[in-house]
């Protein structure tokens, strides 16, 4: 799909800002609302979970910075290491993979950190992407403006109220069209992003991107399972999680904010190669006797 993309842009010579502003603007949001308001939430385990993935997200943003200042990075480029190590591609390529591997448990606690990673990325995200240009107070409105957000908001109040909002052909029948499209417009968006990305000479920045987000994270994740009481299957689960590739919505939305883009979508490509190997490799761990009795 990432190749589809890339051919499409190479033969048609599509306008880029057009299709990062559908997703933003309608993809996002719809698949955000459905996921929530159609997804059987267990709100105890799910508070757990979704406080884990915003604590993964946290650390990921202050070793992130340790690692820019100490490497000398400019401002806009540490705030594009942070989002490239912050965020993980927990949708399409979480849920899918998750079914595979732990069937049944593993989509299911998916869809919280999905839920955390997307809120984390359209308010956290968001204000370090603005930030890298503007400064203050005003690097928070782009974020007051997201419809995602505000997606999210009006799902979590649709489901405290049991509002009947399936009921509602009109809504719910185009709202369901628009969220099956993520996966398809997402990468596809990300192919010709890729095919316009012109710098490619920074390769020791990309490199600690993509130690952090697939080396790093699964081994904050395993330091964190006990401190939030995941044990067994579960444990396992949260530690894969972590070690997924960087998230394809960090380069839209260092795209639409102009916070070196062409660094944001050169991580997303090469951690999704790498990540063949190394979440093959913590999948195999985890299966192990000896590694999986520690958790």
């Amino acid at each position: 799909m990432f190749s589809g993309g890339w051919l499409l842009d190479r033969l048609c010579q599509l306008d880029l800002r057009t299709l990062v502003k559908i997703n933003i603007h309608a993809i996002i949001p719809a698949f955000l609302f459905h996921t929530i308001v159609d997804s059987p939430l267990d709100a105890s385990l799910a508070g757990r979970v979704f406080a884990f993935s915003l604590t993964v997200i946290l650390a990921m943003l202050g070793i992130s910075a340790v690692v820019g200042n100490l490497r000398g990075f400019r401002r806009e480029e540490t705030r594009a290491l942070q989002l490239g190590t912050m965020f993980y591609n927990s949708g399409n390529y979480g849920i899918p993979l998750m079914s595979l591997a732990y069937p049944g448990t593993g989509p299911l606690l998916q869809i919280f950190i999905v839920l955390a990673q997307n809120i984390g990325m359209f308010t956290i995200g968001l204000l370090l992407a603005s930030s890298a240009r503007v400064t203050g107070w005003r690097a928070a409105l782009p974020m007051l403006r997201q419809p995602s957000l505000w997606s999210v908001a009006a799902a979590l109040t649709t489901r405290v109220f049991a509002w009947p909002v399936r009921e509602v052909r009109w809504l719910w029948t185009p709202l369901e069209y628009f969220s099956n499209a993520y996966v398809c417009l997402a990468l596809v968006t990300l192919g010709v992003q890729m095919s316009k990305v012109s710098e490619r000479k920074n390769f020791t920045r990309i490199g600690w991107a993509i130690g952090l987000r697939l080396l790093g994270g699964p081994l904050l994740a395993c330091a964190l399972v006990g401190i939030f009481g995941f044990q067994g299957e579960i444990a396992h689960i949260m530690i894969l999680s972590a070690s997924f590739p960087t998230a394809a919505n960090t380069a839209l939305v260092a795209h639409e904010f102009k916070a070196d883009s062409d660094f944001a979508a050169a991580t997303v490509f090469y951690s999704t190669l790498a990540s063949m190997l190394t979440v093959t490799a913590v999948v195999t761990l985890l299966r192990l006797p000896s590694i999986a009795t520690i958790f």
